[in-house]
């Protein structure tokens, strides 16, 4: 209805998952980078995770859109509540066979003989595995038993589950799926967008049925849009469907506060959409304080100058590390020439002992730049949050 009064060329605002209006958000190309590597790998699973509505079946069309078919057998299978063997012939219809016997064994010889043939053709094979918070334990050890398919030593499937947050915690924490989770070659979660997004992936969707300026949206909508719908891609494209609905129907060039106001309560009154509203916390009461000693307010300190101690220790850390490696470069050194040595004084009972000595000078180097290498990953990663919330904060500047 909109789409004619505002002159727009399809629907920019559609619920159906589609490549063409697939918007690259930073969680979203941090996404992408990770199932590129898992792809890259051709062997396990990759899982990415997210709450309703987040993007992941965008995402995923996203991807089936730019395989190359000539290279890559890819099948997608929506999960209900399915057990192993009923698994195992949505898999088999997925990929396009028709399995003559209604058995699990029949399905599972028709899965491999594909797979061979497949591979025999120069083409590898992935699944693509949506809703998977819905598969029971004994349908995902069916999954990773699948994954055991091999020509020589090469592994002809690949799986890329997707899922809701409850999939990742099941993933993550079930000591029945340990072996699953050793497969598991590369993971991510797909958070909601910043408020800094959801004006640029609002142009974006409109531009791609033509819009050129009408409507206009007034810069509050953004930041309110933001709030109610805490930054996820789907509860923007209900709201905003609504939103033009009402601007067609009442001639407007431009959506404002109070049409979106109208829209939410029209939402929250038909219980269409479940809206996210901001906490508001209470004013706290004043009361006479003492107060406070000087040094007190050295205690927080601000963030610059924590990043500035960050980068100070990470410094002394890697020069820590250099020092400890030329130790152990040292330590390899006169352990490799007491070796050499030994066999020629073997009466003298000392040698035995100053090896030991230095192995276990040795394992102890070892050890200490383990632990060396763990606090500086997680100061490094220290430092990284810190860099993406500042750039987080620029931008929503």
């Amino acid at each position: 209805m909109f789409n004619d009064f505002y002159g727009l060329t399809g629907r920019p605002f559609q619920l159906t998952p589609d490549p063409t209006f697939y918007f690259e958000s930073l969680t979203h190309r941090k996404a992408l980078s990770y199932l590129s590597y898992g792809l890259a790998q051709g062997e396990g699973f990759v899982v990415i995770t997210g709450e309703v509505g987040a993007g992941k079946s965008t995402l995923v069309a996203h991807l089936m859109a730019t395989i190359d078919p000539a290279r890559l057998t890819a099948a997608q299978i929506v999960t209900s509540k399915l057990d192993a063997e009923e698994l195992v012939h949505v898999v088999a219809q997925a990929f396009g066979l028709i399995v003559d016997g209604h058995d699990k064994a029949s399905a599972l010889g028709a899965i491999e003989a594909f797979l061979h043939d497949e591979a025999r053709a120069g083409r590898r094979c992935l699944l693509v595995v949506d809703e998977s918070q819905n598969l029971g334990f004994d349908a995902l050890e069916e999954l990773r038993m699948l994954s055991n398919f091999q020509l020589g030593a090469h592994p002809l499937l690949q799986t890329l589950l997707l899922g809701q947050p409850e999939f990742r915690d099941m993933i993550q924490d079930h000591p029945q799926l340990e072996q699953l989770r050793q497969r598991v070659i590369a993971a991510h979660h797909l958070e909601a967008m910043d408020l800094a997004e959801v004006q640029p992936y609002i142009e974006h969707r409109l531009k791609c049925v033509g819009w050129t300026g009408n409507p206009q949206f007034d810069q509050r909508v953004f930041t309110e849009l933001y709030e109610v719908s805490g930054g996820v891609p789907r509860r923007i494209n209900q709201i905003c469907n609504r939103l033009m609905m009402l601007g067609a129907v009442e001639q407007r060039s431009r959506i404002d506060g109070a049409m979106l106001s109208q829209v939410l309560e029209e939402l929250e009154l038909d219980g269409t959409l479940q809206l996210k509203r901001p906490e508001r916390k209470p004013e706290p009461e004043l009361a006479p304080v003492a107060a406070p000693a000087p040094q007190a307010f050295a205690a927080a300190p601000a963030a610059p100058a924590v990043e500035v101690v960050a980068l100070s220790q990470l410094h002394a850390l890697l020069a820590e590390r250099d020092a400890q490696i030329v130790e152990l470069q040292q330590a390899v050194i006169e352990l490799a020439n007491e070796r050499e040595a030994a066999p020629v004084v073997v009466a003298d009972q000392a040698a035995p002992a100053a090896m030991a000595a230095l192995e276990a000078k040795f394992a102890a180097l070892e050890a200490k730049m383990a632990e060396q290498e763990v606090t500086i990953r997680q100061t490094l990663t220290m430092l990284i949050e810190w860099i993406e919330s500042d750039d987080a904060q620029r931008a929503a500047a």
